[in-house]
């Protein structure tokens, strides 16, 4: 997927998503804010933003192991994160994270999640599916397995 398609879906997801009530300023809790945090405000714009960019930040790509859920799915933002850092994630890291994927429009399936509207979690299962291609993608083309 191009960048330019990939900041649209993420516009498009961003634009749509206004139902979460974020903030606080406890720093231990800003990154769990920051992926459960899905309205347009600046607040939550801003906590994604500083949880992208720590992603983007960490050498060890710690988070790329650690669970998702629902919100996590509608934020975006860890799927942004493994679109952007597919070609330095290593098979094994991939791998996980086509997993991640590939279980995003299941997990935001089969219910009423808080403060996510329909829209959002079509949305957010859109952006799953596109990242899977990607990752999908990249581990043939690195990994020899689809």
């Amino acid at each position: 997927m191009r960048i330019s398609k990939t900041i649209a879906i993420l516009a498009a997801v961003s634009s749509v998503l206004a139902a979460t009530g974020c903030g606080g300023n406890d720093a231990a809790l800003g990154q769990a804010r920051g992926l459960k945090c899905v309205d347009d405000t600046n607040v939550c714009i801003s906590q994604r933003k500083d949880v992208f960019d720590s992603y983007m930040a960490d050498r060890s790509r710690a988070w790329v192991r650690q669970p998702a859920g629902p919100h996590e799915y509608a934020s975006g933002v860890r799927l942004m994160a493994f679109s952007k850092k597919r070609k330095e994630l290593s098979c094994d890291e991939l791998a996980h994270a086509k997993a991640e994927a590939d279980r995003g429009p299941s997990a935001l399936s089969g219910g009423a999640y808080a403060g996510l509207t329909p829209g959002q979690i079509a949305r957010a299962a859109m952006l799953s599916r596109e990242v899977s291609r990607e990752l999908a993608g990249e581990i043939a083309r690195r990994c020899g397995r689809p």
